[in-house]
């Protein structure tokens, strides 16, 4: 799955100045298993990138291409399909459930798409270092722990791209690092590529495009 931003321009931001090099009001390809981070300050719509991409926000102008086709154009059907099989998310809230145990709140996804069992989801808690916390409400966690479920939840599907809007921001360097191998992996498994949102301090990963908006 390629992505291409044509003139590309989120109605809010439409007031601001945008330097040539932005990835607003340009062209830009983003193509299949590219690893791609996006770096900006705040408020100039790094977040919003990520939701244009998921389709939860429609206010721009411009064109988004998935595969030569516009996302202004999907049908419901095509949203659906879009969203089982080609894009998955990690958003900078999380949305996971908090009064579900961290290994239901896995279950919820993985159950609908059957893309991992139970002993995958379980090894995958261990690796990120959350063995003790299966069981226990994801309200109770801190957000940091919240990021690394939230991550693995991600995960229980099949995707050509992954969203990540700012994954790490409550991660030490080596709980990042353990996360973005297990995100490599996972990747490379189908031939997937990730765009990551960033502040501006993930140097410590190795990116095929940086983008600056």
């Amino acid at each position: 799955m390629n992505i291409l931003f044509n003139d590309v321009l989120p109605i809010p931001l439409a007031s601001m100045i945008h330097s040539n090099d932005s990835l607003w009001n340009s062209k830009v390809i983003l193509e299949k298993g590219q690893k791609v981070i996006v770096e900006a300050q705040s408020g100039r719509g790094k977040s919003t990138l990520i939701h244009l991409l998921f389709g939860v926000r429609k206010d721009y102008s411009g064109d988004i291409m998935i595969n030569d086709k516009k996302l202004s154009d999907f049908s419901s059907k095509e949203w659906v399909d879009y969203r089982k099989n080609q894009i998955s998310i990690v958003f900078q809230d999380l949305q996971l459930f908090p009064n579900l145990s961290v290994l239901d709140n896995l279950l919820v996804k993985n159950n609908l798409t059957n893309h991992f069992s139970e002993e995958v989801l379980i090894s995958l808690v261990n690796r990120v270092g959350l063995a003790e916390k299966l069981h226990t409400r994801c309200g109770q966690l801190s957000m940091g722990q919240q990021q690394r479920i939230a991550i693995i939840r991600a995960l229980c599907q099949p995707f050509a791209f992954l969203l990540l809007d700012e994954p790490f921001s409550h991660l030490d360097e080596k709980n990042a690092q353990i996360c973005m191998e297990m995100i490599n992996e996972h990747c490379q498994n189908q031939n997937a590529g990730w765009i990551l949102t960033s502040l501006g301090s993930v140097g410590i990963f190795e990116c095929d495009k940086l983008i600056q908006i």
